[in-house]
């Protein structure tokens, strides 16, 4: 089932985790968060990169990081985006070539929070990160060359996750704007009570890893009623949300919540451009970038991006004309 240019890093990625248990899974989580520490504040050729620390509620700081292009911008589209990692693990700087995808396409600026990790602590600490650089972005954005109502979402696994509930909690409290949302591979659903995240042993993320990074991440929450704010997929209510834009492999745990996801939002009469590689298993755009599948996804994703800027903005703007 799995496309042939993917099975080898898959396999490889596999004997990685070979009979591995939540306690082997958690120790796993702890020691890549170890080895990452020293890729902070790693610059990207080709791109203006800077960090910033702002306040948290409770007094301690959150580091962010800013992309921008080589040349100054104004009023460029403003991207957030949220990285992937179960919840438990990376930082922005593994997901730098997301960016520069991002910026070479648009000449935008893109955010990245460096969220806490569940690891550290569980929900809300790492939604309460990402709505307060949201907030930051749209306090700061002259500073920053970007509109503050341009802003964009985004990420991949489980900063899509973070998308689809930042998407949800920007509607719910009004204080923000989000243009349009790019939640890749997203997760969303605690319960995994859909075919295709039980008993998914497919490589890189299986029902096995996904268990046990929503009991890291939901923490005390884990088995009871679940906010939506916490798993998207809980949501009844999909209206007035932003338009989407998101992809998913047909082999991975995540593929049947990400092809409700884009149901529920397109009979709500949200737009949403989406597309199903068969073939794909999580992440196999990162996994191997270099493989056709990938190539495919990555250039369906930047294509959807420049398209939702173009049209999406046009629209804002011409109301705003009107």
């Amino acid at each position: 089932m799995i496309d042939k240019q993917l099975r080898l890093r898959g396999f490889l990625y596999n004997l990685l985790l070979k009979k591995s248990s939540e306690e082997k899974y958690i120790k796993f989580m702890h020691t890549i968060k170890k080895q990452t520490e020293n890729r902070k504040g790693q610059k990207v050729d080709g791109l203006h990169f800077t960090e910033q620390w702002i306040a948290r509620k409770d007094g301690t700081k959150l580091r962010i990081c800013i992309y921008k292009p080589l040349d100054p911008v104004q009023s460029a589209p403003g991207v957030l985006w949220l990285h992937g990692g179960g919840y438990s693990q990376g930082i922005p700087e593994l997901f730098s070539a997301t960016y520069k995808r991002l910026i070479q396409a648009r000449n935008c600026v893109v955010i990245a929070p460096d969220y806490r990790l569940s690891i550290e602590a569980p929900y809300p600490a790492a939604l309460d990160d990402c709505y307060d650089t949201l907030l930051w972005m749209k306090d700061h954005a002259e500073e920053l060359g970007i509109r503050d109502d341009q802003l964009i979402a985004g990420g991949e696994s489980a900063g899509a996750g973070l998308t689809a509930a930042l998407t949800l909690l920007a509607r719910d409290r009004g204080e923000v704007n989000i243009a349009f949302q790019m939640p890749l591979y997203p997760m969303l659903d605690d319960r995994m009570a859909t075919e295709s995240a039980k008993d998914n042993n497919a490589p890189i993320w299986n029902s096995n890893t996904n268990r046990w990074a929503w009991k890291l991440y939901l923490g005390e929450l884990f088995g009871r009623e679940v906010p939506v704010y916490a798993a998207a997929a809980r949501a009844t209510d999909y209206s007035k949300l932003p338009p989407a834009i998101t992809f998913v492999g047909d082999i991975e745990p995540f593929k049947d919540e990400t092809v409700e996801y884009v149901k529920n939002l397109e009979q709500a009469g949200v737009p949403v451009k989406f597309e199903l590689f068969k073939g794909g298993y999580h992440g196999f755009d990162i996994i191997n970038p270099n493989a056709e599948l990938s190539k495919k996804a990555t250039a369906f994703f930047i294509e959807s991006f420049n398209y939702a800027v173009d049209h999406y903005f046009a629209e804002q703007n011409q109301s705003v004309k009107d």
